[in-house]
């Protein structure tokens, strides 16, 4: 007599299993239109991507890949995309209203949704989340006189995380001994505080016969490369713009230090260098010279010795159609995405986009005066 195994339950289709559908709609595009577009497939499914557990689950899935939606130039919002993921006109309040009082306001980046703003005249560090217009003030820690010590500054969400921010601010001062420093400061909104103040020596310009002086960190915005942040570090003097190295900051280990940056560009104009992510990660350097863009890459050999070495160099008159011979105006940087490795670039025949790896050009509305674009990368559902 022959004996027959029991049939199981037949499995639900895999549309039908909410957990399983839910990973399949966490791994759509993250552009603006992805998720409403897939919200009008069914009630169900407009059920599972309004859940915040889920919108939580897609934001941080995509933290590392979000999409450029537009630049604040510096204050207002210019969305740089095509329909149907072009942010809406006004979608984003302009960064510093009334509220924030009346002076000097400096950006000084944008990561992970939010906004950074140095509010000088307050003493005041601003991070607002142009979402929700939520704004969060800081007063700028005592070791920062920011009369007299130039300073930039950086704002992030840990892993993981879409509640809590960080802040790093970075400045330099001179000493007693007239040593010159770079000094740094984090604030945690999950403490409600700054931590202790972090410093490191600088390059000494005595053997340049220089007096010792405060390298300018103004409109020095930073990149995030791994576990480090990495800003520019700039000596003006006489007109001339040096780069005297790059300030990096470890986030782990809570540490300052300085990097040398290529000889070759080491004395340069201020809108023609850009601290960025390298082609395949680690640290790298935009460099502008004429009308040719090099890719620099800082690499380690076997014995664990760092040089520079030069990677792609892009020909900015034959991609963007101009002719070498007769363009005499200057080219400028004026932005980068970090996440989506573009530069924003500003010459006499219009202002472009390029995105460094597929080499795509998108001209931009031109600004009538000369400032930089901030750009600014984040998951926007539109309509959810």
């Amino acid at each position: 007599m022959s004996s027959r195994r029991p049939r199981s339950p037949a499995a639900a289709p895999p549309l039908e299993d909410d957990n399983l559908l839910s990973e399949i709609l966490l791994r759509l595009s993250p552009d603006p239109s992805s998720l409403p577009r897939a919200s009008l497939v069914s009630k169900r499914w407009l059920g599972l991507i309004s859940d915040p557990g889920f919108s939580r689950r897609f934001l941080l899935h995509h933290r590392r890949n979000p999409p450029l939606l537009g630049f604040f130039n510096p204050f207002n919002f210019k969305p740089v995309m095509d329909p149907p993921n072009r942010v809406p006109d006004g979608r984003f309040p302009s960064c510093v209203d009334e509220d924030d009082g009346l002076g000097c306001f400096i950006p000084l980046g944008c990561r992970h949704g939010l906004v950074l703003i140095f509010l000088k005249s307050q003493k005041q560090i601003l991070v607002r989340d142009p979402f929700n217009g939520e704004k969060h003030r800081l007063p700028v820690p005592p070791l920062f006189d920011a009369e007299v010590t130039p300073i930039s500054g950086s704002v992030f969400r840990a892993a993981g995380d879409i509640q809590h921010f960080q802040v790093v601010l970075v400045g330099t001062e001179v000493d007693k001994q007239q040593h010159t420093r770079a000094i740094a400061c984090v604030y945690s909104s999950e403490t409600g505080g700054w931590g202790d103040r972090i410093s490191t020596p600088l390059p000494s310009r005595a053997s340049m016969g220089e007096l010792p002086n405060k390298i300018n960190m103004y409109f020095t915005v930073s990149v995030l490369v791994g576990h480090s942040l990495y800003w520019l570090l700039r000596h003006i003097s006489a007109g001339t713009c040096t780069l005297d190295g790059i300030l990096k900051f470890d986030l782990e280990r809570q540490i300052l230090a300085v990097i040398p940056a290529p000889v070759d560009i080491a004395k340069n104009n201020i809108g023609q260098l850009q601290v960025m992510r390298a082609d395949g990660g680690g640290l790298g350097i935009l460099f502008l010279s004429k009308l040719r863009a090099q890719l620099w890459k800082r690499e380690t050999n076997s014995d664990g010795v760092a040089s520079w070495l030069l990677g792609r160099t892009i020909e900015l008159d034959k991609l963007l159609s101009m002719n070498s011979k007769k363009y005499r105006g200057p080219v400028m940087i004026q932005g980068f995405a970090e996440y989506n490795n573009v530069v924003f670039l500003r010459t006499t025949i219009g202002d472009f986009k390029i995105q460094l790896e597929s080499l795509q050009v998108k001209e931009v509305p031109n600004s009538r005066i000369l400032t930089l674009y901030y750009p600014f990368e984040s998951v926007y559902a539109a309509g959810i």
